[in-house]
């Protein structure tokens, strides 16, 4: 449990006021079933009104579900989670409908215009579940990810993390964090009585330097958990006329660019979102480098130097037979428009012909060779920002003790039990132990409202 019963009692009191929120959990649309999520203390009261008899717990039962005024909804599957054993610690529901989106918008009216409940705010059942105990924050997030997936790489992330990998290896660090802090506190507080061994400090600093060594390794992972959630992104670069907008759209498969050939057309960055082989990346077609005295066309080269310097690769095109400008260091070379020219390209180069297809293989191969080696083999754990801060915070922490201190760590042990304090309550942020609240509006507020 991460919160204490009147924790939770205060947090739902404060936060919700004893509300019974509902929520359509599946997709708005017209689909072959919807389902209607409810949770809270009078969950039963809304099935009893609108199914008649409850429903055995767990169990589904086929119900005509009514309004208020006796009029048929629809005939649905209903089933009852009693608390505490739920999702969201609450009393909890679900009514398996039919899929129209008539249906789906009659039942919830129906439920809304019940005293004591409400339509759900975004996330709001998977924050119950936070506040209940049944979820730390980064199985909350990963949640969130595995909704948001679109590749396989994302998936299998997003699924490590809702098993809880991270909040393990965070519990972890902040229980030996805390045994640490138990033996400066003793030292503090018992040395001069005789209780307490001749040494209590040297194992606390020991701990210490240990912990800060696994955290520095965690965080130098050249932030792939975020990469691979936010998705790798790959620039089209190259002079003017160099075949960047064709091959974007090949890669596309559709029609994102417009193709003339014209220098110049393309002035600004467009972006497509491509799954290659399991990653995501985000193509990104930029303006022909070249001198350029034109206003608007030299604002979209210098955007293109700019994402350029912050892609994860860089395709630096240029036609066959043409010579070739110099390229970014570490760009991948691509040879397009090989149909016109029988040339064959220098070694490191890829010859490509988007008109043809030749080559495209080769080159998205390539691609995902290059993306994979940043990958690694390791999965990472930090997926967010916030994460990375947070353990950003508990390193300095540590560092404080393991250097700044050690000498003075017997003169002043007030001190390095504050810096220890300061490290375990960083950590607990990350999954929710301490200081949660200040972060579950915006962790929650990007959810689905039926989540």
């Amino acid at each position: 449990m991460y919160f204490s019963a009147a924790v939770i009692h205060v947090k739902h009191t404060v936060a919700h006021g004893g509300d019974t929120i509902c929520a359509l959990a599946t997709a708005p649309g017209r689909a072959a079933l919807a389902v209607v999520r409810i949770s809270g203390t009078r969950t039963r009261f809304a099935l009893e009104t609108l199914a008649g008899a409850l429903p055995h717990p767990r169990q589904m039962s086929l119900r005509r579900l009514r309004d208020g005024q006796g009029n048929v909804l629809d005939t649905a599957l209903v089933v009852l989670f009693p608390c505490p054993a739920s999702a969201t610690g609450e009393d909890l529901a679900e009514l398996h409908l039919h899929g129209g989106t008539g249906v789906s918008a009659a039942v919830m009216a129906a439920l809304t215009s019940l005293s004591g409940i409400r339509l759900a705010e975004p996330g709001e059942f998977t924050r119950r579940a936070v506040l209940a105990g049944k979820l730390d924050l980064t199985e909350a997030e990963a949640i969130a990810d595995l909704v948001e997936a679109e590749t396989e790489s994302q998936r299998r992330q997003a699924v490590r993390q809702l098993g809880g990998e991270l909040g393990r290896r965070i519990g972890d660090w902040r229980e030996r964090l805390l045994g640490a802090l138990a033996l400066v506190e003793a030292d503090l507080d018992f040395s001069d009585e005789g209780d307490v061994g001749d040494d209590l400090l040297g194992p606390a600093l020991a701990e210490a330097i240990s912990i800060r060594i696994q955290i520095e390794s965690t965080l130098n992972d050249n932030r792939i958990g975020e990469r691979l959630r936010d998705g790798f992104t790959v620039v089209i670069a190259g002079p003017p006329n160099a075949g960047k907008s064709t091959l974007l759209n090949h890669l596309a498969g559709r029609d994102v660019a417009i193709v003339s050939p014209f220098p110049g057309t393309t002035r600004d960055v467009l972006e497509v979102r491509c799954d290659l082989g399991g990653l995501p990346i985000t193509l990104i077609d930029t303006a022909g480098v070249r001198d350029s005295h034109e206003p608007i066309e030299r604002e979209g080269i210098r955007r293109a130097a700019a994402r350029m310097s912050e892609a994860d690769l860089v395709l630096w095109l240029a036609a066959a037979g043409e010579a070739s400008a110099d390229s970014p260091s570490g760009a991948l070379k691509v040879r397009t428009k090989s149909d016109l020219v029988s040339a064959s390209p220098s070694l490191g180069e890829i010859s490509v012909s988007a008109l043809t297809g030749a080559g495209v293989t080769d080159l998205l191969g390539e691609i995902e060779q290059q993306l994979r080696a940043l990958v690694g083999a390791e999965p990472a754990l930090i997926t967010r920002d916030r994460h990375r801060r947070a353990l950003e915070d508990c390193r300095a922490a540590l560092l404080r003790v393991c250097e700044g201190r050690v000498k003075a760590a017997r003169e002043y042990p007030e001190l390095l039990a504050q810096d220890l304090r300061d490290a375990v309550q960083a950590l607990g942020r990350i999954t929710g132990h301490v200081g949660a609240e200040e972060v579950l509006d915006r962790i929650f507020s990007s959810f689905c409202i039926g989540k």
